[in-house]
């Protein structure tokens, strides 16, 4: 059913969008049961908790999944700008009674690695997916040596015509709708993103390989949509995290189930790198875009406790409340039949 069906093994042309921190293994597996392409995050987790995880979806499923990765290159510590972070955030700690002594500095997110490709080459998947572009040639060919299929995220019609030409065997176009990280690697002007199908046929015309589309697309007249204007599949994420495979906390699906889930921007406060949220008090007085943020992933650290104290309070005012433009679709309702539901405008 579609093109990408075919190319990646699958019964439909769906992927579910990997979605650090809103996921594990659990939504994967209930959507490759159900024919699309569950996918698990990675940048998060641990090569032990990555076994577990992987072990999970191979005892459950026999369908083909996806594997996802960060490809950043790890910033250097800058003592300065994140000493100005921390004296920015200091009233809110204030606030929460926090002491800025007391919050430690780490990375957060992780890149692909070494010793995650050896965790792969144990589990073999048949697709792994990255995002901000490819890991170094050595670290890639380890993957193609698996025979597994590799997809990465576009943002623009120069990241498709990179990612092809260093190997790519699908392309994500993943417009500016998308909630989440953004993908874009070449360059870190906002202003260069566009919408999802501004983006998609650019792309179709300027690259040879499969082109899946990601961003606002929540039902399956969206799905028509894009396979209409020549993507071979889409990949969609914001519908799936209200459902009970999900691990998305309670704030977060209350906001994504409420009017705030109509108003997002794209924001570097929570990571330091531009992703798309709902608009929160944080957000609302610090930016949404801030030059005081460490670069990435060195932003998380700095908000973590007031998340934590936000949170146990029944607030989502210092969390990242990753979504789309497109919430609409978010229900409490089994990952299957999102799936379903989505592929019948294919």
């Amino acid at each position: 059913m579609g093109d990408l069906a075919s190319f990646l093994g699958t019964d439909l042309p769906i992927i579910q969008a990997p979605m650090a921190g809103s996921q594990g293994s659990a939504l994967a597996i209930a959507v490759c049961n159900a024919g699309g392409l569950g996918s698990l995050p990675c940048a998060m987790l641990s090569t032990e908790a990555m076994q577990g995880e992987l072990a999970a979806i191979r005892a459950a499923t026999d369908r083909p999944f996806n594997v996802n990765f960060f490809c950043h290159t790890p910033p250097v510590a800058d003592p300065a700008r994140e000493a100005a972070w921390r004296a920015s955030l200091a009233p809110y700690y204030a606030e929460f009674g926090i002491d800025p002594a007391s919050v430690p500095e780490g990375p957060g997110r992780n890149p692909f690695s070494a010793a995650a490709a050896a965790v792969l080459e144990a589990f073999r998947p048949a697709v792994v997916s990255f995002h901000f572009g490819l890991p170094a040639a050595d670290l890639l060919a380890r993957v193609k040596a698996l025979g597994a299929k590799v997809l990465s995220s576009a943002t623009t019609v120069a990241e498709a015509r990179w990612l092809e030409a260093r190997g790519a065997d699908a392309i994500i176009a993943q417009g500016v709708e998308a909630g989440g990280h953004r993908g874009m690697f070449l360059a870190q002007d906002i202003a260069t993103q566009v919408g999802t199908f501004a983006l998609l046929p650019q792309v179709v015309r300027a690259v040879r390989v499969p082109v899946i589309a990601a961003g606002g697309i929540a039902d399956a007249r969206g799905v028509a949509a894009a396979l209409a204007l020549g993507a071979a599949g889409v990949q969609v994420g914001t519908a799936y995290l209200c459902c009970p495979e999900a691990t998305t906390s309670r704030v977060h699906r209350a906001a994504l189930m409420s009017e705030a889930a109509s108003d997002t921007a794209l924001t570097n406060l929570f990571s330091g790198r531009p992703a798309r949220g709902i608009v929160n008090r944080f957000m609302r007085e610090a930016g949404p875009m801030s030059a005081l943020a460490p670069a990435f992933p060195l932003a998380t650290s700095g908000m973590a406790p007031l998340r934590a104290k936000s949170e146990a309070a029944g607030s989502g005012d210092f969390s990242p409340l990753w979504s789309g433009q497109n919430a609409s679709a978010c229900r409490e309702i089994p990952a299957a039949q999102v799936t379903r539901e989505l592929a019948s405008g294919a």
